[in-house]
């Protein structure tokens, strides 16, 4: 199975604080709130959606093709996916706009604080997925990951339109997207993947309940944190399937990234749904261990 990935791709610049952010919330006072914080650390590192599920399904030993919107300035970067075995040859590359920049600060709790700047990726809107996969080698499954708005409405489109069957992982555009979009990006997914608060989210904001949901997609895979994760399907009890231990979190940034690379990666090599979950988490605690989104290693072709 080869697997397309679509979505943003982006430098991440992660800092630490020592504190906890929740200590400097005043409940008197969150109408005007204007914080600053003294970080001890500073990671500059790449990263973007798509880009961290194409590096975790490329250290799986798979060949993804990525697709997604960049500046000139991600020469560097593209040159290292490349040589990991990511296909970047339907990467758009603009002309003005430097590759979008994610910034991110996580106190000690695990709880962060973070901004994007979707630089080139504005321009993701302008690719045409059906022409990138004709002319790259096609693809068996489409991940249309957070992006452009318009990019994800228009990937989704086009795999409706040539039944190339799909998973939905709008994420983070969750807060941005309106209920109308929600439901056009999921209806029809051959998997919807989401967190414990998306999973919320995406039902307020669509109006469907967790019954219509289900109608819709063929999987709803919901990862829970260190509980692990839910898999879900239409006429199926709920199968939940524990998170691997990690022996130190060292940065959550990117982990769901990771479980959906292993959870993919399972998928293409005909597992069953238990072990997909496995292969989730265990490259997402991998993933957990080490500061940065593509920096850790996995050997093989079986994370656990």
């Amino acid at each position: 199975m080869r697997i397309a990935v679509t979505g943003s791709i982006a430098t991440d610049h992660l800092m630490s604080f020592p504190g906890r952010i929740t200590d400097q919330l005043l409940a008197d006072r969150l109408d005007h709130v204007s914080l600053s914080f003294l970080v001890d650390t500073l990671e500059v590192r790449a990263g973007g959606v798509a880009a961290n599920i194409a590096y975790g399904l490329a250290q799986l030993g798979h060949h993804p093709l990525l697709s997604g919107a960049v500046g000139a300035d991600f020469t560097p970067y593209g040159e290292r996916l490349a040589a990991l075995g990511v296909d970047i040859s339907g990467v758009h590359v603009s002309r003005t706009r430097h590759t979008a920049r994610f910034l991110c600060t996580t106190d000690q709790d695990g709880n962060q604080i973070a901004s994007f700047h979707p630089g080139a990726m504005t321009e993701a809107a302008g690719i045409d997925l059906i022409e990138v996969l004709r002319r790259h080698g096609g693809a068996d499954l489409v991940l249309v990951g957070a992006d452009d708005p318009a990019a994800m409405l228009r990937h989704t489109r086009a795999c409706h339109t040539y039944r190339i069957p799909f998973a939905a992982d709008p994420s983070q555009q969750l807060a941005r997207l309106d209920g109308a979009q929600i439901r056009e990006l999921v209806d029809g997914a051959d998997h919807l993947f989401t967190n414990e608060y998306e999973h919320a989210l995406l039902l307020a904001k669509t109006d469907w309940t967790h019954t219509d949901v289900l109608s819709r997609v063929g999987t709803w895979v919901t990862t829970l944190g260190e509980k692990g994760s839910r898999v879900e399907r239409a006429g199926d009890p709920p199968l939940d399937v524990p998170a691997v231990p990690a022996a130190e979190a060292a940065d959550p940034t990117g982990v769901g990234d990771a479980f959906r690379a292993g959870y993919l990666a399972a998928l293409a090599a005909g597992h069953d749904t238990t072990r997909r979950a496995q292969w989730g988490s265990a490259l997402a605690t991998l993933a957990l261990s080490h500061i940065g989104t593509q920096t850790y290693t996995a050997t093989g072709g079986d994370p656990t």
